[in-house]
Formats: C-alpha cells, structure tokens, sequence
C-alpha cells in the first residue's frame, strides 16, 4: 500500500497596507499616456501640466487659487512664509501628527508649540488652545489627521478672537470635509500632500497650498523658485519648491476619480467596523469615529488597542502577512530634535497615550472584503491565543 501524501493548504494572500499599484493598473493606459505627453512637451518642471493641475485641484477644493509645490513638506514651509512667520514667533501645532508638521514650523526659524489632542478624534483640541497662546503666537496648525477634519468652528473663532493666522496642514485628508465644506477651503492657507498613498497620489513626492487672497498666491509662486516674481530677480530668499510636470499630469488623470475612491475608502471603513463587531473584537480595539458634522475619507484606518498589547498584536499581523503601521510611535513633543523646547514626558497625556496604542490596519479604495476579513481574522487569532495563554 502506497503512503497517503498529505496536502498543505496554500497559505493566505498578504494583505499590504497599501496597494498603490492597482490604481496604476486600472488607469494605465491613462496615466501611460500623460507620462508620454510631458516627455514629448519639452517642459518637466512647472509649465501648462502643472498650472492646469492647480486650477482644477483649487477648484475641488473650493479655493480661488492653487499652486503646487514639491511636497506636502514643502507646502508647509511655503505657507508659513508667505504669512511673514519667522525667527520669535510661535505656532500652535499639535503633537500628535506627522513630523513635518512642527518640523516646517522650526525649519522657518519659528517655535512650534504643542496643544494635545482629542482622545476621540486624535485632532487638536481646540478647547486647550486659549492657554497656550502668547504675544508671540501667529498662527494655529490643525492637522486633519487620518481623514478627519479638525472642529474647525471653535478654531476659526478663536483666530478671529485673537487675530491669529489659520494654516491647515490637510495632507492626509484631500477631499475630507466639515460641514459641507472641503478641506483646503478652511484657513488662510491650506497644505496638501500627493505622496503615493495619499488620497490623491503621485508617482512620487508633490505638494499644493491653496489660497484665496491673490497677494498670498503671488508670493508663494515666487517662494516656490528661489524667490523671484521676474526669472533671476529674486524678491525673497527662497526655495527650489517646484511641480514637476510629470507629477501634474498624473495626478491630473487621477483627479477625476478621486471621488469614488473617496466613496469605497468610506465603504471599507464601514466593512470594518462591522467586521470588527461581528467578531467581538470592539472591545478590545476601538474603531475610528467619525464626527456626524464631518466626512471623514479614511487615508488611514486608525485602531488602538491597550498599550500592552500594541507592539505584539503588529508584530503578530506582520507575521502572519498582514501589512500594518503605526502612526505614530513617538509625541512630538517627546523626539529628541526637539528637546530645547523643554517638554517633559506626561506634558501632553493624550498625546502620549495613543502613541502607545495606535496603528493603521491595510486600507486603499480597491481593498476587498475577503481581505479584510483576512485581517480581522488575524487580529481574532491573536486575541484568542493572548486569553489562552493567560488562562
């Protein structure tokens, strides 16, 4: 009698945080095709790509003007100095957010200072603002974290109260809204980030400011290339900040489709959190919330779990091919680069709280829901064999 051979089912499918190249697939022929356009125009950086892409982005946005720039980074940095923000001042930021954030504050020689967040949200707290304002103060930063507008209402009054400067750091919400109204549209000036992963994404880095003051619009197109309004006329000390063409032409080809992705980002938001119910997990992992007076578009699909268990549960998805992150390990306020501001350990709590028991579980608009149930199922198998092990 010949031995039974066994047969080892195959294993499950990864499932990346980010899936940038179905979009490429699906519009190939399209983005193939503005990639071509730019190479046979002659003009790489700037140009009739470039100013077609900002019009029709400041457009969506609901703004008067755009101009792109050659990273969300940059869009910061640009902002900041076309308010007249500088070396003594201060800017309120959060944090509890993406370096560049406060790192654009001190690259323009300004002082960020922190105000911590919302333990719901993860957004700024805007009832905490009032207290750190100074004579110095000239601006508040609230960074719409994750897809989720900040409460722009008590942070526009207390600007209009104050007479500070509203600079909304939007890269990783395009397209989100509060009340009706996109982000981009929500302060003096608006940042943006077309990073590959972004709602709207590049094939590589690229930025946007948005603005509806015409005197602001002209003095970041001159920051943007070394400060010149005339070519080698330099009015300010500026940057090499450009669009290049190429990225304007892609994106502009994404555009359009931008809003059914908004759509299926929403869509699998909603397979979550009814996944993460269906199997008992909710409490255990809190789900992202969304504010009803907000449309909240789900760059990133933030769940936090009890600090204890945060670094094995993503060691253990990571294992077990699921593509994880944490956004972020680290406040701000707590990195070493800004030491000399004095902060100390359990100056910001909330802020230091969900750094210890945040991350990001894979989301991109074409992700299906067997992967997510792959996920989910992951994160089950964990919990389940945590209560073993205790038991």
């Amino acid at each position: 009698m010949k031995p039974t051979s066994s047969v080892s089912a195959p294993a499950p499918a990864p499932v990346p945080l980010c899936d940038i190249q179905a979009q490429y697939t699906a519009l190939k022929t399209e983005i193939d095709a503005a990639v071509l356009r730019v190479l046979g125009s002659g003009q790489a950086i700037l140009g009739p790509e470039v100013a077609a892409f900002e019009q029709e982005t400041a457009q969506f946005c609901g703004a008067q003007f755009g101009i792109g720039c050659g990273s969300g980074t940059d869009a910061l940095v640009l902002a900041l100095r076309a308010l007249d923000i500088g070396p003594g001042d201060e800017v309120i930021v959060p944090p509890f957010t993406f370096f560049a954030s406060a790192s654009a504050v001190a690259r323009i020689g300004a002082t960020p200072v922190f105000v911590d967040i919302d333990p719901i949200t993860f957004n700024i707290d805007p009832g905490q603002i009032e207290a750190k304002i100074t004579s110095r103060t000239r601006a508040i930063m609230p960074v719409h974290l994750f897809g989720q507008c900040c409460d722009m209402d008590a942070i526009w009054q207390i600007a209009a109260d104050r007479q500070l400067y509203v600079v909304e750091d939007a890269a990783q919400s395009f397209g989100s809204e509060y009340r009706g109204k996109r982000c981009g549209a929500l302060g003096i000036v608006g940042c943006m980030s077309f990073y590959p992963t972004k709602n709207l994404g590049a094939l590589g880095d690229a930025g946007l400011v948005t603005t509806n003051d015409p005197v602001i619009d002209k003095k970041l197109r001159a920051l943007r290339v070394h400060g010149s309004e005339v070519k080698y006329y330099h009015k300010y000390i500026g940057y090499n900040m450009r669009l290049d063409a190429v990225h304007a032409a892609v994106l502009r080809v994404k555009l359009p489709h931008v809003a059914n992705w908004l759509t299926a980002r929403e869509t699998a938001a909603k397979r979550y959190d009814g996944l993460i119910e269906r199997a008992n997990l909710h409490g255990f992992m809190r789900r992202p919330i969304a504010m009803p007076d907000r449309r909240h578009t789900y760059n990133q699909y933030v769940v936090r779990v009890p600090s204890n268990h945060r670094d094995p549960l993503v060691k253990y998805l990571k294992e077990n091919g699921v593509g994880v992150e944490v956004y972020y390990p680290l406040s701000l306020h707590q990195q070493e680069c800004f030491k000399h501001l004095g902060y100390r350990t359990g100056d910001f709590p909330t802020s230091e709280e969900a750094a210890g028991g945040v991350f990001a579980l894979p989301m991109f608009p074409e992700i299906t829901e067997a992967q997510q149930q792959r996920v989910v199922e992951v994160c089950s198998s964990y919990l389940r064999q945590t209560v073993r092990r205790a038991a």
